[in-house]
């Protein structure tokens, strides 16, 4: 990818990002605007939040959780490793939040990583934002009076990926495994790929019903219906792409044949557009 990096242009974006709080079931919010999704749950027990969330946000987000509960945010569970999702993992945990991630989350945070489709490394982090609470295949919590079901996805999004199930209130944070109206980065630096996006894709809509709330990584609060739709479009594009491949076709042959010419207005508007996302699938097809 040329030019700046999206990292320094998403940090940069954060800083006067606006917060969207959604309120779903029971003590669940959902904040958006600051990076990934950011799922808050409050009650006696301290809050609990699913992501961190970009550090420039920290005024915006600090603000919303204090409009939510008056309650210390005692838990803080990140869903992958990537920095939209992380970045305010020091300073929430300075606030007494234990942080809970897959064991590849706190790999990757602790050493200098590279992210080549971002065109950006970066450094390790400090001590205070590394998950201290690890996850290698599942973990069930109890807090607040919830069961929390945390589930480690195999490879898709990153080597690293998470959902927080919300068991009462029917809710699945599924975090980058679904971006919802939007073409997914797929992060083959660190473990990704698109088999393995649709791997989890398909994992995700056996796992919930029609009256199951989604929480996408990025994009609006979802459903069964959508999480389909998203699948069905990996899929297509997946395939269109590695016919195209093996007829002999280099990248750039393949960008201009347009294989996702059917997709581009609705999923092409974010980070990844057209091009970019059938450049990352020609990379694992």
């Amino acid at each position: 990818m040329e030019g700046e990096s999206p990292v320094i242009i998403i940090r940069n974006a954060a800083a006067t990002a606006k917060i969207n709080v959604t309120k779903l079931r029971g003590d669940i919010t959902v904040l958006e605007g600051s990076g990934g999704n950011i799922t808050v749950y409050t009650g006696r027990e301290g809050t609990v939040l699913v992501d961190a969330g970009i550090t420039a946000s920290r005024p915006q987000i600090t603000e919303a959780l204090a409009k939510l509960s008056p309650d210390p945010i005692n838990h803080l569970i990140n869903t992958h490793w990537h920095f939209d999702h992380t970045d305010g993992n020091e300073w929430l945990h300075s606030f007494g939040a234990e942080i809970t991630a897959h064991e590849n989350t706190r790999k990757h945070l602790s050493v200098s990583t590279r992210v080549e489709d971002w065109n950006f490394t970066f450094p390790p982090a400090p001590a205070g934002a590394l998950p201290t609470k690890l996850v290698t295949t599942g973990e069930t919590l109890h807090l607040n009076g919830t069961t929390l079901a945390l589930k480690c996805y195999s490879p898709s999004h990153t080597d690293s990926d998470i959902s927080v199930e919300f068991k009462e209130a029917d809710i699945l944070h599924v975090a980058d495994t679904f971006w919802n109206g939007h073409y997914p980065f797929i992060d083959y630096s660190t473990g990704g790929s698109i088999d393995g996006m649709i791997r989890a894709a398909e994992a995700n809509v056996a796992r919930v019903t029609d009256e199951t709330i989604v929480i996408p990584g990025h994009g609006p609060i979802g459903n069964k219906s959508q999480l389909i739709e998203f699948r069905d479009m990996l899929i297509s594009v997946r395939d269109k792409v590695s016919t195209l491949k093996k007829e002999g076709k280099s990248l750039e042959e393949v960008v201009a044949a347009k294989p996702t010419a059917d997709y581009d207005a609705k999923w092409g508007g974010f980070v990844i557009d057209g091009n970019f996302f059938i450049r990352l699938v020609y990379a694992g097809v």
